[in-house]
């Protein structure tokens, strides 16, 4: 290539990086441009907000709250196992179906365990028949020992052979107890009343000891283990109040401390907390749940904590100062909600007066002078 083929191919590629950087020039300044905007107006122009744009600060009774979520169990549930090995005969229960307390879920096969209940009543009849000769043997010595006839030897041996025969038969009767119980451990029933959720073992199967076959709850009663941290947990007390959104369901039910674990979780250090729940229909154990508990009240100037924004300098807000936007700092006091609305809201300790109107989140950041026109009034925080 001659040479100023390659001066001519090297000038288009610095003209090429020239027009690269420009247009990456322009788009930065058209991306500032639009946050600026917000994509409503120009900086220079009037901004039209909706009534949904605007909320005012307002005094109202804040709940100041802690955050809670788990799952939620049944209070009472019960596995089913097998008390004796062999195979299961029969289950009489599937997921889902309804049980009452004393009702007959399971069976396993008796046949062994007749067997040697049999037997052990046979060695205790014998056994009590060999305890009643030497009974009456050592009542006929002693009748002969008072009138002479045998010698105190001969009494000693027959108390002897009374007690060993007793012994035995007081050990077979044991022996029938025991071989008896094995047999009543073959039925097994439903301690408690509720429903089947989950199914362990198929008719037919060879179970061991404490082989699970069926797990039922009582979901008239449900409740929700959450986690909390240590400084959250001085707060709580047995009987606080508050309210859970439970996936699937519409409708906030409410929940109270029921109890509180005395001991921390090793390695997270979090305290698990018990909380009653609101019976509904529709609760099922192993659903999530999310809410919160409310520790205190108190009157302040609250705010959505969204409508809070943080600057370089602290937090602040975009409060509407007659027709122009105005960036004021602002102090924050403790989160919380207020009565009638679960969304997060935040006590303002200075810097907004009640009745100040602020922008929402649901527009962004505008310049400090952006002339704005309110297209309806502001809403306000429901007391």
């Amino acid at each position: 290539m001659k040479r100023w083929q390659r001066w001519a191919v090297g000038g288009v590629a610095v003209l090429a990086l020239a027009g690269g950087i420009t247009r990456a020039i322009l788009a930065r300044q058209a991306e500032r441009a639009q946050i600026t905007q917000t994509g409503h107006a120009s900086s220079q122009g009037t901004l039209r907000l909706g009534a949904g744009d605007l909320v005012e600060a307002k005094r109202l009774p804040l709940w100041r709250t802690i955050d809670i979520s788990g799952s939620l169990r049944a209070v009472d549930s019960v596995l089913i196992k097998a008390r004796v090995s062999g195979e299961l005969q029969s289950l009489s229960v599937r997921e889902g179906d309804k049980v009452t307390r004393g009702q007959l879920i399971a069976r396993i096969d008796t046949d062994e365990y007749g067997n040697r209940l049999e037997q052990a009543r046979q060695q205790a009849a014998s056994a009590q028949a060999q305890w009643q000769i030497a009974r009456q043997t050592l009542d006929n010595n002693q009748a002969l020992v008072a009138q002479g006839f045998i010698s105190k030897n001969a009494l000693d041996t027959a108390v002897s052979n009374e007690a060993a025969a007793k012994a035995t038969l007081q050990a077979a009767q044991a022996a029938a107890k025991v071989a008896a119980k094995a047999v009543a451990d073959t039925q097994l029933s439903s301690p408690i009343n509720g429903l089947v959720s989950q199914q362990f073992a198929q008719a037919g199967e060879r179970l061991s000891p404490d082989a699970r076959i069926v797990e039922i709850v009582d979901l008239s009663r449900i409740e929700l283990e959450a986690a909390l941290k240590p400084e959250d947990v001085a707060q709580v007390r047995v009987g606080t109040p508050g309210w859970l959104a439970v996936d699937g369901l519409p409708d906030k039910l409410a929940v109270k401390v029921a109890r509180i674990n005395p001991s921390a979780t090793a390695g997270t250090r979090a305290v698990m907390v018990y909380l009653s729940v609101a019976p509904h229909p529709a609760l099922r154990q192993g659903l999530f749940a999310q809410g919160q508990l409310d520790l205190s009240r108190e009157d302040a100037v609250v705010l959505p904590r969204a409508a809070v924004r943080a600057g370089a300098t602290g937090p602040f807000v975009q409060a509407l100062r007659g027709t122009r936007i105005e960036h004021l700092p602002v102090t924050l006091g403790a989160g919380g909600r207020i009565d009638g609305d679960a969304a997060p809201m935040i006590a303002i300790a200075s810097g907004v007066q009640p009745g100040e109107r602020v922008l929402r989140d649901t527009i962004g950041l505008l310049r400090p002078g952006t002339v704005v026109d309110t297209a309806a009034p502001a809403q306000t925080p429901a007391p």
